[in-house]
């Protein structure tokens, strides 16, 4: 059913049943309707039917929002002054007080509807003006039912402060647009403010309409997403004049949450019975609704309130509304109610008339006179909510401009028409603004987008005491959904100010927090952030206060006894700076000179009958053997490379088997030798180079063999061993195969065993002629320290395993030196009667 405008000035409208008021109009070529929640709260009486209902009377004059309400007509007298936005053209207004409740809301709308005058559903009964759109209304249940309405006939609503995401649906509310973000933004926003302090604990009151219910589920869903517990959740019942207030106060007393996310346009109420019982030291989170509400910023509440942060329109700059607001007089409004009760709030003042007096209850009211001063009241041109009334009236305003300024042929309807400025229809209208775009005095772009809302933007504000003992709500950082750096969230901590003045940023948690060292463990049937602590398990750190879960040390470090963070573990090593490493290296080194010397001597000494007798040349290679022998112990000394690892066992079992090879040679030269003087000997052809070196060759290459064959199947490697030695890690050297390693080591145990026998067998030789007692202690020294390595290298834990076998090494190196050639290079050096061939020779023949 469309609405059906007057054709003749002669028709006739019934009148209303009831009273139209709260209600302001001026006159202009297009209309531009407004509703406004000037007056908070409402009086009225019950319902029984029995009478006829009284009127509806409003009550708590809010100046707050009687500026909103001025907003739009300083917008419309600024437009109509501005010679580039839609000349030849006055805009008028229509304003009407809600009173905060639904059915002023409707009453309102069907008012602009029916031309301003009377409430006449369906029915436009005044020809002339055009109405364009409403701005309103200001909380969304009352924008909900309006845009029920005008959706049906397409007329433009654009909402200053209805945030409900209900709205978003295009199909129910084709018409409806907003300048405040919706609140899917603001609750995401809410959530990322807690989840920045850190409080997972937290309590939600929200009002029970459209607002607070809707608000509230998506808070509460975004909460348990990031891991934040809900206390409780309540609702704040605005049917009932206390709002349930006293209950809710001792549910808040009771829990243990200290921050509390309130939804709400009623939460007034609730504060004063807060005030009434003294419940203090709770962190208030707010939603617009009341971020900035001057009505709780008086002095009375600044012991509950302060340090409250909340979620604020975005404050812009609107130039000249503060002095056109101070240049409200009564004098220039007779008949403006709205003028009279702004006149008695901002002074503390009363308009005298016949129905009252200056006295009551004995208490002196001041009486109005005019000739109070505006000047001296605080307005600023930055705001808030008036804001958004500013741009929604200027994006109709544009919207008009765009249709005035279509040309024929290129329009944006059937067959490229435009619309008539001076008879558009309202879906007309509705198309413009649709693609409004343009800047605002401060710069904002004002845009909307396919569901009706602008770019999501809001500042954060905290609640701080002023001098005066009023609220000052402090910009502390903003929430811009379109941040050119991603970062949505942008806070100042240093700026925030907590209960009582304090600057520590207060804890809300189910749980004290678990320390570092320990983790939390949940407690079955309770919330996941009521938990207890416990001890991390041996090798697991936590370096967070209330972990998780206890993470291990990497695998080169070690926790400390507190078990909050990883000590790097000491590497063990035989190293040259150790003290065992460094005596050892010396040690080594010393011990290598010894050969050489020897071998110095031996040369020297060369044309002496013993040297000669002991086969000079075999000698030489058994002294080089042993200075290979001394040397090959460097190898186990140092950082286990993977080179070193591979080659230090093969070097010393080769040098070892060059060593004992030219032991067990010697000793059967010996015997040889010796053997072979006696007439008829077959052994004389085996005397010399003919057994020894062959000998020495194939017991060597057998050794290699074992070798080859080890470090082809499986070789020697590095190894870190984290196990053994808690907080220590071992570096060594991984032979490999074992069995390999035991293979070699037997091989040499089986040479010496040889040498020994053979050596042991020849003991009772002519001393003259050979070495045979010698040898035979050598290699008895030798097996013992071999025999005696093997349970202790079994049994020793890192670089003393290694120590133990470079011990063995030098051991039974200085074994076969000390018995071989110490005495010999005793004779040489200091008895040299003893060392000629008549001496050898007579003691020879004085044995037989």
């Amino acid at each position: 059913m469309g609405l059906r405008a007057s054709s003749s000035s002669t028709i006739s409208c019934a009148r209303p049943v009831e009273n139209i008021t709260g209600f302001l109009s001026h006159p202009g070529d297009i209309i531009i309707g407004g509703t406004f929640m000037v007056h908070f709260d409402r009086v009225s009486s019950g319902l029984d039917f029995k009478s006829q209902p009284q009127e509806l009377h409003c009550g708590m004059f809010i100046i707050e929002y009687f500026q909103n309400m001025h907003a739009l007509i300083f917008a419309v007298e600024e437009i109509n002054s501005n010679p580039e936005l839609l000349p030849n053209i006055t805009l008028g207004y229509q304003v009407f007080d809600t009173c905060f409740t639904s059915r002023e809301a409707a009453k309102g709308t069907l008012l602009m509807l029916s031309g301003g005058n009377d409430i006449i559903p369906n029915y436009r009964c005044r020809t002339g003006a055009r109405l364009a759109g409403i701005i309103g209304d200001s909380w969304s249940t009352g924008s909900i039912i309006m845009a029920q309405i005008l959706g049906l006939f397409r007329y433009p609503q654009i909402s200053y402060f209805a945030t409900s995401p209900v709205l978003n649906d295009r199909d129910l509310f084709p018409s409806f647009f907003r300048t405040i973000s919706n609140d899917e933004y603001q609750m995401r926003g809410l959530a990322q403010l807690i989840f920045h302090f850190g409080w997972t604990w937290v309590g939600l009151l929200a009002d029970d309409d459209d607002y607070g219910q809707h608000g509230l589920q998506m808070v509460k869903k975004e909460l348990i997403n990031g891991g934040t517990c809900v206390a409780f959740t309540e609702y704040i019942l605005t049917g009932q004049a206390d709002r349930d207030a006293p209950r809710l106060v001792q549910i808040l007393r009771k829990s243990t949450a200290l921050v509390v996310i309130v939804i709400s346009s009623n939460f007034v109420v609730v504060v004063e019975e807060l005030l009434k019982q003294n419940v203090t030291g709770y962190i208030y989170i707010a939603t617009e609704a009341w971020a900035t509400l001057d009505l709780l910023s008086t002095q009375r509440y600044q012991g509950i309130l302060t340090g409250t942060i909340g979620l604020a329109v975005h404050n812009g700059l609107m130039p000249n509304f503060s002095k056109y607001l101070r240049n409200l007089h009564p004098s220039k409004y007779l008949h403006d109610q709205f003028i009279l009760d702004f006149w008695e709030q901002a002074f503390a003042c009363k308009w005298l008339s016949d129905e009252n007096s200056m006295w009551t209850d004995n208490v002196t009211i001041k009486a109005c006179t005019e000739n109070e001063n505006l000047q001296s009241l605080l307005i600023e041109d930055y705001q808030r909510a008036s804001l958004n009334v500013h741009t929604a009236v200027y994006a109709i305003a544009w919207a008009l401009h765009s249709m005035s300024n279509c040309k024929p042929g290129t329009g944006p309807f059937s067959g490229g028409s435009c619309a008539n400025i001076s008879s558009f229809q309202a879906w007309q209208l509705l198309h413009y603004i649709k693609n409004v775009n343009f800047r605002t005095k401060d710069g904002s772009q004002v845009f909307f987008d396919a569901k009706g809302n602008p770019p999501a933007i809001y500042d954060v504000v905290n609640w701080h005491l002023g001098v005066k003992g009023t609220a000052e709500h402090i910009t502390v950082g903003t929430y811009d959904l379109s941040a050119p750096d991603g970062k949505i969230l942008n806070v100042d901590s240093k700026k925030f100010v907590w209960i009582n003045g304090d600057t520590q940023v207060p804890v809300s948690k189910c749980s004290p927090n678990c320390s570092p060292g320990f983790r939390k463990v949940i407690i079955t049937g309770k919330p996941p952030c009521c938990y207890e602590c416990a001890r991390c398990p041996q090798g697991q750190i936590s370096n967070q206060t209330d972990a998780v879960e206890c993470h291990p040390c990497s695998w080169d470090s070690w926790p400390n006894l507190q078990q909050d963070r990883c000590l790097s573990r000491t590497t063990e090593f035989l190293s040259y700076e150790d003290p065992l490493g460094l005596s050892l290296t010396c040690t080594t080194i010393f011990s290598s000179l010894i050969p050489l010397v020897i071998l110095r001597v031996f040369t020297w000494f060369k044309k002496t009958p013993i040297v000669k007798a002991n086969n000079f040349s075999l000698s030489c290679l058994l002294l080089l053997s042993l200075f290979l022998c001394f040397l090959c112990s460097l190898g186990f000394i140092g950082y286990p490379q993977p080179e070193k690892c591979l080659l230090r066992q093969v070097a010393f079992g080769m040098v070892f088997a060059l060593c004992i090879s030219c032991v067990l040679a010697k000793t059967l030269t010996v015997v040889i030798a010796f053997n072979a003087t006696k007439p008829g000997s077959r052994l004389r052809k085996w005397t010399g180079v003919k057994v020894s070196y062959p000998l020495i060759l194939i017991c060597a290459l057998i050794q290699l063999f074992v070798c080859v064959m080890w470090l082809f199947i499986i070789p020697p490697f590095p190894e870190i061993d984290t196990d053994t030695k808690p907080g220590v890690i071992i570096v060594n050297c991984n032979e490999g195969s074992p069995t390999a390693f035991w293979c070699m080591l037997g091989y040499l145990g089986l040479l010496a065993t040889i040498s020994f026998i053979v050596a042991f067998l020849a003991r009772r030789l002519p001393d003259s002629f050979n070495e045979a007692k010698f040898i035979t202690f050598s290699m008895l020294a030798f097996l013992s320290v071999w025999v005696s390595f093997i349970p202790a290298y079994l049994s020793a834990r890192g670089m003393y395993t290694v120590a133990m076998e470079v011990f063995a090494i030098l051991s039974s190196t200085w074994a076969v030196v000390g018995c071989i050639f110490v005495p010999k290079c005793y004779i040489i050096l200091f008895r040299p009667n003893m060392n000629t061939r008549v001496h050898l020779l007579g003691k020879s023949r004085g044995q037989k």
